[in-house]
Order: C-alpha cells, then structure tokens, then sequence
C-alpha cells in the first residue's frame, strides 16, 4: 500500500534518527517501473568521519530498502567509484588510490580489506566508473579517463591507458551513467549528459538548463535512473531515454523522494551497471501486422475458414487478413477485382509493392479479375506473396514481379493496393 505524503515524511523523519545504526527499511510506493535492474539499486557512500556506508533501493518504487553504515577506512576520503557490487575505489586527501573490498552488505557491513593501490597522485575533485570499463575524474576542470582491466585492480597493472579526454569540466557533481556515458550537474543550475568517444571527441547536451543549482550529489546506477542529494534529502528520476540528449522526458518524484532528510554522506557513488536501458520495442507496421497474419494462415485450406465461395476464395481470404489487423475493408466482395476498385477509390492503387498490398491479376475492368492475393516481403525485384485458393489451400509464392508476372497462371500483375486505416 502506497504511503501517504504526510506519512512518508514522518518515515523519512524517523529515518534519520535510526540512519547511524543502518537498521531502518522503508518500504511501499507505487510508482511505475522505471528501468530494468538486477535487483535493487546499491548505494555506496562515505560519512563525515571516514566511516563507509551502503544503501539499498528499490528502483520501481524509490523506496529504501536498508542503509548500512560500516567501519572507518582509515583515511579521509576525497572522491569514489564504485567498481561493482562489492568493490569501491576511494581517493584520500593525500592523493592516494584505496581499493574497498567489502565482505557483505546483506545485514550489515563489513569489510574484507581496504589497500592502498597507488601512492600519490590521484587528486581528482569527483571519480566514477562507467561499469564498462572506464574509470573518469574531473581536476582543475579537465576529465581524465583509465581503463580498468579488472574487478579487483591492483595498481597501475590493472588501471592504466591514461588519457586527458579535455578541458572544460567545470562540473559541481559527477555521476557514470552507462557505457561512457555520464551525467553532471553545475553550480548554475544546468544538468548536462556527455558522450565520451575518444581524446577530444565527445559530445554534450544540456538535459535541464536549470533548477539542479541545489543538487549537492548525483549518483546513477544506470537505465536513466538518477538519484540526486538536495538539502540532505535523495531525489530520484527517471530519464525515460538516456541517451537521447533529451531531458524533456524526465520523470520527477519531488513528492515522493527516496528520503526527504538524513543523507549527510559527503561521497556517494552508484554500481554504474545495476540498471540496464532496454529501448522499446519498435511498433509493427500495419504492413508487417498484415504479413504476420497471412503467414501465419499458410497451409490452411477453405475448411479453416467461415468463407462463402469455396472455388473463389482468394478475395475473402485478403479480407479477412486486413480486418484481422482493423484495417479498412468496405467495398472489399468475395470478387478479386473488388481489391482493384478498392485502390481506385482509396487513392491507393500503385505499381510497386509494399508489405501488405494487396495484388489484382488479370484484371479485365468493371470489377473483374482473375486473383489477388497479398504481399508479405519484398526484396528488390522479388516478391513473396501469401494467397488463398492457390492449389486449394494457403500458399506462399515467391517470385520476380518484373519479370514474372504470372506465376499463378492467374495473368499480369494489374496493379498493388494498400490497405486504408
């Protein structure tokens, strides 16, 4: 049952008291699924006095599940990325590279070791990993890029292909949000998505020119799901296509955050291939519908059928295909020729094929043909078309429609019709 508003807020209120013993979970909500994950979103993230934290959410509802707060990594840390579900990179204020490993986040967390993996040199201001392989910081605005070549890095042997991919990363906050793929948000309010290709080849697009100024942490676990840190509470939307460039289908929950209070972890950083974007399934063509039905009759003969005429069936079969789809089908008779005049009158006879056209042979005028049956491929000059009362069944046929225009025995291709919506 969902929450109510009021409710939730006092849930999250409790929250923040209970947050430090990492043994509050808040369940419920409603809201549409909003990307495919393999399981809940996982969280990782460091508190004020160095201690490690891990929360759970459900991604469909935006509801957390647990947050775990676990021990002091021994150093105060700067910038993380988190590698995958049980490995975390930390950066210390010393410019040192700390590889997490954590040993369970089911009740509670512990670690199995923190190791210090690169002396020096790591600076970087935000670090995150696009869980396909490279590893991203921003310093002094410019963005670096490392390929990581294992789960478990050790040093230089496992990170390495450095490269400067360019300057102009003035970013207030950093999140991977798929395969080189990552999204950031500015001091001015601008939430931005780039595309990383190479050295000095990657693109930008501004997702919201403002209203994310007072977004103070952004963490993604990919599938355009995004979860951002205002004022201490965790927002989380949905960006319906994430890699579109376009922010306009953005799905808020402003009234419905994860938490409205109690996230005061300096770091937070997502296991970037948690989600995963699965593009919709492209819509069938009326063409296509058509083509699916009438393969799908092959074989058939005039028994299968509630038809009338059992030696002149071939105009009732194309009708019942095309109603089977809801295409139009007034003026369509059991009178092959019927399908001729159909296209004369629809502004729909034409002399190339399409899938699902129906096709007149032999047609001698006033209504009368010899046959029509419909088109289900085309593939250059061939055609293959499905009819009924050919050989006294459903048949498929394929053949050069330039060049052969009579298959059937049936005469020429007179001409192919579409169907009307």
């Amino acid at each position: 049952m969902k929450l109510a508003t009021t409710l939730r807020r006092a849930s999250a209120a409790v929250a923040v008291g209970a947050l430090s013993l990492g043994l509050v979970t808040v369940t419920g909500g409603t809201a549409q699924a909003a990307a495919s994950c393999t399981g809940d979103v996982s969280i990782y993230g460091t508190l004020a006095d160095g201690r490690l934290t891990y929360t759970q959410i459900e991604p469909n509802t935006g509801d957390r599940v647990k947050t775990l707060i676990g021990p002091d990594l021994g150093f105060t840390p700067k910038a993380m990325a988190t590698l995958n579900f049980n490995t975390v990179l930390v950066t210390s204020t010393a410019g040192d590279l700390y590889r997490v490993d954590v040993q369970t986040n089911n009740s509670a967390l512990a670690l199995a070791g923190v190791e210090k993996i690169w002396s020096g040199g790591w600076t970087f201001d935000k670090m995150v990993y696009d869980g396909a392989g490279h590893l991203y910081g921003t310093v002094e605005g410019q963005l670096h890029q490392y390929v990581v070549s294992q789960a478990k890095p050790q040093g230089s042997a496992h990170i390495g292909q450095h490269v400067v991919i360019d300057t102009g990363f003035v970013l207030k906050t950093l999140a991977a949000a798929g395969d080189d793929r990552i999204i950031a948000s500015t001091q001015s309010g601008q939430l931005y998505s780039y595309k990383i290709d190479g050295v000095g080849d990657w693109t930008r697009a501004t997702l919201k020119s403002d209203g994310w100024s007072g977004v103070d942490a952004l963490a993604s676990p990919g599938g355009g799901l995004y979860y951002g840190r205002t004022n201490g509470g965790m927002y989380w939307y949905h960006d319906v296509d994430p890699t579109d460039g376009d922010g306009s289908d953005i799905a808020y929950h402003t009234n419905d955050p994860v938490d409205a209070s109690g996230w005061t972890q300096t770091l937070v950083s997502a296991y970037a291939d948690n989600c995963a974007y699965v593009p919709p399934a492209p819509t069938a063509t009326t063409g296509q519908k058509i083509a699916k039905v009438a393969n799908a009759q092959v074989g058939k003969n005039f028994y299968d059928f509630d038809f009338h005429y059992n030696n002149a069936w071939c105009a009732e079969f194309v009708r019942y295909v095309w109603a089977n789809v809801g295409v139009r089908t007034s003026g369509v008779t059991a009178a092959a020729g019927s399908l001729y005049t159909y296209g004369q009158n629809n502004g729909t006879l034409h002399s190339t094929p399409k899938v699902g056209d129906a096709v007149v042979y032999g047609y001698s005028g006033g209504g009368v043909a010899n046959h029509v049956n419909l088109v289900v491929a085309v593939d250059g000059d061939y055609v293959t078309t499905v009819g009924g009362n050919e050989s006294d069944k459903v048949k498929k046929t394929t053949y050069n429609w330039k060049t052969n225009n009579n298959p059937l025995n049936a005469g020429d291709v007179a001409g192919f019709i579409s169907p009307v919506d």
